[in-house]
C-alpha cells in the first residue's frame, strides 16, 4: 500500500540531498569505496575522495547517436566491472510506480562507440539491462522475456520464449512489485555463464477492470491482474538458464507454488548455488534454501515462525567469503541482525532491547556492521555500529548533539558517506563525512536553523487510558492564546506501512492545505499508535495482527480523548484526515468514534479490507477463509451507519492500487442508512491523484474549503 505521508517525507529528504549536492545525483560508488560516479547536468563525472578531485568520464557530445542531433538524456547509468563500458538508460516509461521500462545504450569508453541495445525491439521496452561480469555481453527483459546480447557481434539471443502479459519472466506482476518491492527479476552468475530469474504465472489471477470514460468517444477498460484478499497468489518459481544450452533448470523449492512467495533470490556467493527466501502464504513462516543451479535440488538451511507475520528481508548478503549470510529477524522480540552459516548455525550480531531500522553497510575489513537505530527515542534515527562477531557494545556514530534524524549513503568500505541530518524544528545539515570518526570532509549545506516561516512544532508523548504511550507532534496556531479554545486537525495513517510522527524536517508539513493552517488558527496534531513500524519492538508493531481497523483505531481515539482534555482544545471542532491507509483510518474514526471526530477527509481509502490485495492484507489480517469476521470488524464500511459528522471522500477512478470500487460500495452503504456526505472523484487519476493539469491545486483547494467550512479555524 502506498505510504502517502511517509512518501512526502522521503521526497523531501531526496530533494534536500540532490538540491544541495548536485554532483551526487545518480551516485554510484567505485568498488573500493574511495570514489564515485555521478550525473552532472547530462554528463557522468568521477570524483575521488576526500579531495573531491573531479574528472569527466562521459560528456554530452559522446551521447549523440550517429545520424542524430540531440544527445541521449541520462536517466541512470552503470559501468562494466572493468570500467571500459557504460550503460545509459534513457527514454523511460512508468511500469506502475517507477519508470523501469525504457531504452538502453552502450558507450564503449575506449573507442567512444555508442550503440543501442535491443535493436528491433519496441521503443522503451527494455528493462533492467546489465553487463555480464566480463563486460562482453548485456542481458535485459523485453515484453516479459529475457534476452542476452553479444556486444562485439550485436547478436541477440532470446533466452525465454514463453513470456506473455501474464506469464512474466525476469520481472514481476503488480502485487509482487507493490508489496515486496520486487522489480528487477534476474541475476547474472558470477562467472557469466548463466542467469537466474523469476517466473511469475499470473494467468489465473482475475483482472480488475478500471474504466476510462474520458479519453475517447467510447469508454474502454484497463485490466490489472490483481489478487484480492482471499484469492490465491500467482505461482512463482526461480530458474537458471544456461547460456550455452539455452535450457532452464527450475529450482525444486518444496510446497505448493500457489500458497507461498519467493520475495528474495541471489547467487550464493558462487556460480553453482542460489540462495532464496520462501514465505508461506500467511507470511508467518520464513525458510532459506540453498539451491543447486545445475540440478535444481533445494536444501533448507534455516526456518523461523511468528505468531503474526515475518517481513521479507531487504537483501540476501553473503560475508566471510560466502560462508555466512546476513539475516534480519524479530524472533527475540526486537529487529536484530544475525549471521547464518551454510549449515543453518546462527549468531546474533546486535543484542539488546532495541530495533535496527536499516542495515547500512558491512565493513568486513575492520569487523563492523553499521546500521541505523534509535534505542532511546522512536521518533529519531542515528547511525550505530557493533563488531561483526557479535561480541561487543553498541557504539553510536552520529553526533550526540544533533538530536533528530540522520540518513546516510555509505561507501562500500565504510570510509565515506553523505550525511543528512534534520529534525522537526527544521534544523538541517548536509555534508560528506569520514564515517569512522564522523568528521566532516565537506559541507554541502551548513547547519541551518528554523526559518521564520517554518512551523513551530512541539514533540510530545501521551498515555492513553489503556496505558499505551504514544509519540506525537503538535503545531499550535500563530499568536496562540492559552485562554482560548482552538480546533484540532489530526493527520493519520496508523497502519503497518508507514509513520507520521518522526523528528525530521518535513514531518509536520501541511501539504494539502492551501494556506497557512497555523495562521488560520488550527492546532495540527499527529500521534503514532500500535501497529505502525516504529522502532519500539515487535510487540508494538504486531499488536495490530488480525486487528487492523480495531487496535490502531482505538489507540488514535483514546489519544484524541486525552488531548480533548487540554484546556485550549475546542472539543466541538475535532477534524481528521488521511490518505490511503490514512483514509481508511479517517473513515473508521468517524464511524467508530463519532462522539470525538466531527469532520473527516478520507483520500483514496480502503472502506472494505476484503477488496485490497492479498499480500498486504493477508500479511496483517490472516486468510479471510479462516477469519473473515476480523476483516469485517475492521472495515470502515461495517460501521458506516454510525456516521454523524461531516465527511468528504476523495478518490481517483484510475487508482490501480486502492480501487475506486471500495468508495462506490461505501457510497451505497451511506446512502442506505440515509447518511449525508460529500464526495469528489477524479477521473483516471491514480493513487497519488496528481495526473492532469490543475489536479493537485484543485484537490488542495477542495480539502481547504471543506475544512474551513465544517471545522473553522481560530480561537474562541
Amino acid at each position: 500500500m502506498i505510504r502517502f505521508s511517509c512518501f512526502l517525507i522521503l521526497i523531501f529528504h531526496i530533494s534536500f540531498l540532490i538540491g544541495n549536492a548536485q554532483s551526487t545525483r545518480g551516485l554510484q560508488w567505485e568498488k573500493d569505496g574511495n570514489s564515485y560516479y555521478a550525473i552532472d547536468g547530462n554528463a557522468i563525472v568521477h570524483s575521488r575522495l576526500p579531495s573531491f578531485e573531479q574528472k569527466s568520464i562521459v560528456d554530452t557530445l559522446k551521447l549523440v547517436p550517429k545520424g542524430q542531433d540531440e544527445a541521449l538524456k541520462i536517466r541512470s547509468f552503470s559501468f562494466s566491472d572493468d570500467g571500459k563500458k557504460v550503460l545509459i538508460y534513457t527514454n523511460t516509461k512508468k511500469v506502475w510506480r517507477q519508470d523501469t521500462r525504457g531504452d538502453y545504450w552502450v558507450l564503449d569508453l575506449v573507442n567512444n562507440n555508442l550503440k543501442q541495445l535491443g535493436r528491433g525491439r519496441p521503443s522503451s521496452s527494455l528493462m533492467f539491462a546489465k553487463f555480464s561480469p566480463d563486460g562482453k555481453k548485456a542481458a535485459y527483459v523485453s515484453e516479459h522475456n529475457l534476452y542476452v546480447e553479444d556486444l562485439s557481434t550485436n547478436k541477440i539471443t532470446q533466452l525465454t520464449k514463453d513470456g506473455t502479459d501474464r506469464l512474466i519472466n525476469g520481472t514481476f506482476d503488480w502485487v509482487y512489485e507493490e508489496e515486496f518491492g520486487c522489480r528487477d527479476g534476474f541475476r547474472w552468475s558470477p562467472d557469466g555463464k548463466s542467469i537466474a530469474y523469476w517466473q511469475v504465472d499470473a494467468r489465473k489471477i482475475k483482472n480488475f477492470l478500471m474504466i476510462n470514460n474520458t479519453d475517447s468517444l467510447y469508454s474502454f477498460v484497463i485490466p490489472v491482474e490483481y489478487p484480492k484478499a482471499g484469492e490465491d497468489p500467482s505461482p512463482c518459481k526461480v530458474g537458471v538458464v544456461n547460456l550455452s544450452t539455452l535450457k532452464t533448470q527450475w529450482m525444486q523449492v518444496p510446497g505448493d507454488s500457489r500458497q507461498h512467495y519467493i520475495p528474495r533470490m541471489e547467487w550464493a556467493a558462487n556460480s553453482f548455488e542460489l540462495v532464496l527466501e520462501q514465505l508461506n502464504r500467511k507470511q508467518n513462516e520464513a525458510k532459506i534454501f540453498l539451491c543447486n543451479a545445475a540440478s535444481g535440488v533445494a536444501k533448507q538451511i534455516y526456518s523461523e515462525k511468528d505468531n503474526a507475520w515475518i517481513d521479507a528481508n531487504d537483501e540476501l548478503k553473503w560475508i566471510n567469503n560466502g560462508k555466512e549470510l546476513i539475516w534480519i529477524s524479530e524472533k527475540d522480540g526486537w529487529r536484530h541482525i544475525y549471521t547464518i552459516d551454510r549449515n543453518g548455525k546462527e549468531v546474533l550480531i546486535t543484542n539488546g532491547s532495541y530495533d535496527i531500522i536499516n542495515l547500512e553497510v558491512v565493513d568486513e575489513a575492520n569487523g563492523f556492521v553499521y546500521f541505523t537505530a534509535s534505542p532511546e527515542n522512536a521518533t529519531q534515527q542515528y547511525l550505530y555500529r557493533v563488531p561483526l562477531n557479535g561480541d561487543g557494545n553498541l557504539q553510536k556514530i552520529s553526533p550526540a548533539t544533533q538530536k533528530g534524524t540522520h540518513n546516510y549513503t555509505i561507501s562500500p568500505n565504510a570510509q565515506f558517506a553523505i550525511h543528512n541530518f534534520s529534525n522537526i524544528k527544521n534544523e538541517r545539515l548536509s555534508e560528506w563525512v569520514d564515517v569512522r570518526s564522523h568528521t566532516s570532509v565537506k559541507t554541502n549545506t551548513p547547519v541551518s536553523n528554523r526559518s521564520s516561516n517554518a512551523p513551530n512544532v512541539e514533540m510530545f508523548q501521551i498515555i492513553t487510558e489503556d496505558g499505551i504511550t504514544m509519540d506525537g507532534w503538535m503545531v499550535k496556531p500563530r499568536n496562540f492564546d492559552s485562554t482560548k479554545k482552538y480546533p484540532v486537525v489530526f493527520n493519520v495513517y496508523a497502519e503497518p506501512a508507514g509513520l507520521t510522527v518522526r523528528d525530521a524536517a518535513g514531518s509536520a508539513n501541511s501539504n494539502l492545505y492551501a494556506g497557512d493552517m497555523a495562521a488560520d488558527g488550527y492546532i495540527r496534531i499527529s500521534v503514532e499508535g500500535r501497529g505502525t513500524p516504529a522502532p519500539k519492538g515487535a510487540a508494538w508493531r504486531k499488536a495490530i495482527y488480525r486487528n487492523v481497523g480495531i487496535v490502531n483505531i482505538r489507540d488514535q481515539a483514546m489519544a484524541a480523548k486525552k488531548i480533548m482534555q487540554w484546556p485550549f482544545v475546542d472539543t466541538s471542532r475535532i477534524a481528521v484526515f488521511g490518505w490511503s491507509g490514512g483514509g481508511s483510518t479517517t473513515l473508521n474514526l468517524l464511524f467508530q468514534y463519532p462522539e470525538i471526530y466531527k469532520t473527516g477527509i478520507a483520500i483514496a481509502p480502503v472502506p472494505n479490507q476484503l477488496l485490497y490485495d492479498n499480500i498486504y492484507q493477508e500479511r496483517y489480517m490472516g486468510l479471510p477463509q479462516e477469519n473473515r469476521e476480523d476483516y469485517l470488524k475492521g472495515s470502515p464500511i461495517t460501521h458506516a451507519k454510525n456516521l454523524r459528522g461531516n465527511l468528504l471522500v476523495i478518490h481517483g477512478t484510475g487508482d490501480d492500487n486502492v480501487h475506486y470500487q471500495g468508495t462506490e460500495m461505501l457510497i451505497n452503504e451511506l446512502v442506505k442508512h440515509g447518511k449525508q456526505f460529500q464526495m469528489m472523484s477524479y477521473p483516471n487519476r491514480t493513487h497519488g491523484i496528481s495526473e492532469g493539469e490543475g489536479t493537485s491545486k484543485h484537490l488542495s483547494e477542495l480539502f481547504t474549503a471543506f475544512l474551513r467550512k465544517n471545522c473553522p479555524g481560530g480561537g474562541r
